[in-house]
């Protein structure tokens, strides 16, 4: 019989760090822009849903490059021929998925714990399977806990189901996962709810990591794709390309891509939706859905020394690199689906070995997917799937589990605002439990009209900018909060985060005149960013960081700020301020000798670049070229002195510093 146990998990890895307190309001000025080369008739929303920062999450933001033992909590789903290995803890990642037939490991089985700063709050890990839903990005739940729960099927086959409410489309998803007796495929349930009246931007992708090895295929029934390519550190580039052979190589082996893409494949409307990894002699991993989730995507990081230095960031030395395998319900990560009111959007996903004969994928393109679609036909047919959406709605679906772990309380935040409407919850068969702290803010403003008193020295204990409370700020102000600094801040941040940076300031400002605070500053002084005003701006983040000298996420946001306006000589006075735990910090250090450099100071801001073997950032932004551009202006002032000239062609980034996700060609440059 399939089991369904829970375990502790060992890993080595890095400690992830408190959670910041301060609201993510750096996103939206660093956004990518796309360059479009599509036709007219490619029919993609790129643009819709797309969002102009995290809040009401805040980042994660503190963690380093440790190699401690950790435990989490992991669920494991075992028959007699796959083991499927979960973290909760993680966004209920798919960790790893063993094949017992053949003693190995069909997806990436990451060894180590190493966060990168590629997720919406910061934190992402790679390995395995995450399940995106939200906002355009990684999951806010990369690195938080989801609610965890078991049940069983009407024939007694386990199921585990994982899920949450999500506050910025503020709608509930739904995991669950279960694993047949005799099932050579882990199955996942999914159901997404949008209980609310109007029209909501849905975004879903699970992201499947999988060996990167030589003479292995990706098989997906497409003849053309969406080939996002990596531009620059702010811009990318959307063509349509055929496949294979839309560039100078054959996309369909990641190995042979020499850099950081993304392929969308354009899969047709009546196709059997698929993905599918296969090695030389026909054995792979396979990845196959109900029409529902209809996008596919390759992603992989290139052979660049700068795409390699990304593999090794986020996995161990020794490890296989990896490439990407992703499934969604839109053509590309660029784009949302609109969601209709009150409805519920529900698919089948299916993870397992394939084999097949090797000759037949590794040749006609055709050829290859017939053979896959074939094996499918046979192996795991659409009706399989089809059942588990149409019969498991009632049979299981949406049947109330026991609770193993609890998470978050939002949910059952909403579930009350919606009683005090005269509504039914979000979803009557999911468990949010009561209320917490972090929500009695927000209780109090739905009860009374108003929000509590706060002590402006203490950290906020949570955030809200959902619309129905955006509103009731807006009358509170006039009213009974009209002397609160809290109501005004928290008014200012729903302002900010429509991107109506005049009204948050004015919210902001009329809180600073009500009670002086890290926070209140902290918001004011993004809002003169985004108001170009970057000098107030910079002069307002050094009262705050000034007020909590010790907060690390303050201390990176203000000397980042400090960079952007080129305060140079300002930030090596703040470094001199700060308590030493902070000035060691990686971030900061690459700040100070960035700082040193373009004040002239070359030497000590060399050997802090190249201290032992080279520095090391951990939450270095994907795609960032801090790094690059620091290295690129020590070289042009060493030429300059010289009395001559450099291009960046023609500097040689130390390897262990090279983060670029696009290629220089030196040779065909010269």
């Amino acid at each position: 019989m399939t089991q369904l146990r829970f375990e502790t998990k060992h890993i080595k890895g890095a400690n992830l760090g408190p959670t910041s307190t301060l609201p993510p309001l750096r996103v939206g000025k660093g956004h990518y822009t796309y360059g479009f080369k599509l036709d007219e008739d490619d029919d993609l929303l790129l643009g819709y849903g797309r969002n102009f920062n995290f809040q009401p999450y805040t980042n994660q933001d503190q963690y380093d490059r440790a190699n401690d033992d950790l435990q989490w909590q992991s669920a494991v789903l075992e028959n007699d021929y796959l083991r499927a290995t979960f973290v909760p803890q993680m966004g209920g990642r798919l960790w790893s998925l063993f094949d017992k037939t053949t003693g190995q490991d069909i997806m990436t089985n990451n060894p180590v714990f190493k966060p990168g700063n590629l997720a919406g709050r910061d934190a992402w890990i790679a390995g395995g399977c995450e399940y995106n839903f939200g906002a355009p990005c990684h999951t806010v739940f990369t690195c938080d806990w989801l609610h965890v729960a078991k049940l069983q099927m009407p024939d007694g086959t386990p199921v585990l189901r994982m899920y949450e409410f999500e506050r910025i489309r503020a709608m509930t998803y739904q995991m669950d996962f279960f694993l047949p007796e005799g099932s050579r495929f882990l199955f996942a349930r999914m159901r997404l709810f949008n209980h609310h009246r109007e029209v909501t931007p849905v975004y879903w992708w699970s992201n499947m990591a999988l060996p990167e090895r030589p003479g292995y295929r990706v098989v997906v029934p497409a003849v053309s794709s969406f080939s996002n390519a990596y531009i620059s550190e702010t811009e990318r580039g959307m063509g349509h390309v055929s496949v294979p052979y839309g560039h100078e190589y054959d996309a369909t082996y990641p190995e042979g891509i020499p850099q950081a893409i993304d392929y969308f494949f354009d899969i047709p409307k009546d196709s059997r939706k698929y993905e599918t990894q296969i090695g030389p002699d026909g054995y792979g991993f396979m990845h196959a859905s109900t029409n529902r989730l209809q996008g596919r995507k390759l992603f992989v990081w290139g052979q660049t020394v700068g795409g390699q230095n990304w593999q090794r960031s986020l996995t161990s030395p020794e490890a296989e690199n990896y490439q990407e395998m992703q499934a969604g319900l839109a053509q590309t990560q660029g784009e949302c689906l609109p969601c209709p009111p009150t409805a519920a959007w529900e698919w089948c996903e299916a993870y397992g070995p394939i084999q097949v004969q090797g000759d037949k994928i590794h040749g006609d393109w055709a050829v290859a997917r017939k053979t896959v679609e074939s094996w499918l036909a046979d192996n795991l047919p659409c009706e399989q799937l089809d059942g588990y959406v149409k019969d498991g709605k009632l049979a299981f679906a949406k049947v109330p589990a026991e609770v193993v772990r609890p998470a978050s309380r939002w949910g059952a935040l909403e579930n009350y605002r919606l009683s005090l409407l005269g509504q039914g919850p979000m979803s009557e068969h999911l468990d949010f439990g009561d209320m917490g702290p972090e929500q009695m803010p927000w209780k109090h403003l739905l009860d009374v009209g108003y929000m509590p008193t706060c002590d402006p020295a203490e950290p906020p204990v949570s955030y809200m900018v959902q619309t129905p409370y955006f509103e009731l700020l807006k009358t509170s102000v006039q009213g009974p909060d009209a002397a609160n600094w809290f109501a005004w801040y928290q008014l200012a941040l729903c302002y900010y985060n429509r991107e109506d940076f005049a009204a948050a300031k004015a919210a902001a400002l009329r809180s600073l005149e009500l009670a002086d605070s890290v926070w209140g500053l902290h918001c004011l002084a993004n809002c003169h960013r985004m108001l170009d005003d970057m000098s107030v701006a910079c002069a307002t983040m050094r009262r705050a960081l000034a007020l909590r000298p010790t907060d690390l996420s303050l201390a990176k946001e203000t000397l980042r700020l400090f960079h952007e306006n080129r305060w140079y000589k300002e930030t090596l006075a703040v470094y001199a301020s700060l308590p030493t735990a902070v000035q060691v910090v990686p971030q900061i250090q690459f700040l100070y000798a960035n700082a040193l450099a373009r004040t002239g100071a070359i030497a000590p801001a060399e050997e802090i670049l190249y201290k032992d073997g080279g520095i090391v950032i951990p939450d270095l932004r994907e795609g960032e070229g801090s790094i690059t551009d620091l290295l690129f202006f020590i070289a042009t002032q060493k030429a300059k002195a010289e009395g001559k000239t450099v291009t960046l062609e023609e500097i040689d980034i130390p390897p262990a510093l090279d983060y670029r996700m696009t290629a220089i060609d030196k040779k065909k440059k010269k």
